[in-house]
């Protein structure tokens, strides 16, 4: 058995973490910790477990064997490493930290003491975007030239008669967050774009504050890969009915996904008609999962260190880009 302090509720996934925990067999919430007393205690109560304001007493704490950590983003650095540094595993909400030069800090830690680090990228594991890397592994649409992916929902969207959408106030604030839609809700098709077509040459930005929440609500880059192909990545808080779509076109085929509807014509295939399957891939074991798997066991998870740092390089290099509205070949600044 695993036992596992929560720290913090901030993120709006932080319940659904604590959901996973409780259908796991191999964890057990032992303590809640929080930097918003309150909140922590009243997340403690409905838990059933002791809440405990002290952070530095959590961490130290010797019945406690790991860490789920959903604090604001400014404050996964500090956290992470004091929990790391006490020789507890890790599982963390996106994104690891705010630049890349964190990320590797937070990772010489993590083998300095040995312990396991996971971030939740839960779309590396659905059978969709597992099917979509298979048709590129078996060069199904041939050279691939474009790809696009979108993720946005209606977040910022104030109902009517309402001054603020379903989303809390504190996704908002650009210091904790470190941005808005783009790093938030834009890392899925991030995570998902890198492991799909790979290193990313360039990249050009627009991180538009469309309706002026002081950070952006409205995204999209413009990515240009190493390998040649171009990329389109799409986010926001102001779209309602918005589907998750992935799209790849190639010399040879397209491939499209449509939240799990997936259309594939490749003239490889030896027709030229569409084709729907159903069963494409089986899915991989969910993040924590995956993470429980490697502290037990010492399996290597399917989501790497290089997955997690990579999603932070292409926030870092938009977060620039949008600032100083140009184009920036990542070479540049590395």
């Amino acid at each position: 058995m695993i036992n596992v302090a929560l720290l913090s509720r901030w993120h709006v996934h932080a319940d659904d973490y604590a959901n996973q925990i409780k259908k796991n067999e191999q964890l057990s919430i032992q303590l809640v910790w929080d930097e918003d007393a309150e909140r922590g205690e009243k997340w403690a109560a409905e838990l059933g477990v002791p809440f405990d304001g002290n952070l530095q007493s959590v961490i130290s704490n010797p019945s406690i064997d790991a860490v789920v950590v959903n604090t604001p983003t400014n404050l996964h650095k500090e956290v992470i490493l004091a929990a790391v540094n006490h020789g507890k595993h890790v599982f963390t909400e996106k994104v690891l930290a705010f630049n890349v030069k964190d990320c590797e800090e937070i990772f010489a830690a993590v083998e300095e003491n040995g312990v396991k680090l996971m971030v939740s990228l839960p779309r590396l594991t659905e059978s969709p975007y597992l099917y979509a890397q298979k048709v590129v592994d078996e060069e199904l649409l041939g050279q691939i030239t474009t790809i696009r992916c979108r993720m946005a929902h209606n977040g910022a969207v104030p109902p009517e008669g309402k001054t603020q959408g379903w989303l809390p106030a504190r996704f908002f604030d650009e210091e904790q967050c470190g941005g808005g839609s783009f790093i938030d809700l834009g890392a899925h098709p991030i995570y998902l774009t890198n492991r799909l077509m790979g290193p990313v040459n360039a990249l050009h930005a627009r991180l538009q504050q469309t309706n002026h929440h002081g950070v952006d609500d409205n995204a999209v880059v413009i990515l240009e890969y190493k390998s040649g192909a171009l990329g389109v990545i799409e986010t926001g808080f102001l779209s309602y009915g918005s589907p998750f779509q992935l799209e790849l076109y190639g010399t040879e085929g397209t491939l499209l996904i449509e939240d799990e509807q997936i259309r594939l014509r490749s003239s490889r295939l030896g027709h030229h008609d569409w084709e729907s399957p159903q069963q494409a891939v089986q899915r991989l074991p969910m993040p924590m999962d995956q993470w429980v798997a490697e502290i037990q066991t010492d399996k290597a998870p399917t989501l790497t260190k290089e997955d997690f740092i990579n999603l932070t390089k292409i926030n870092e290099v938009a977060a620039l880009s949008n600032k100083e509205n140009r184009r920036i070949v990542l070479s540049e600044i590395q």
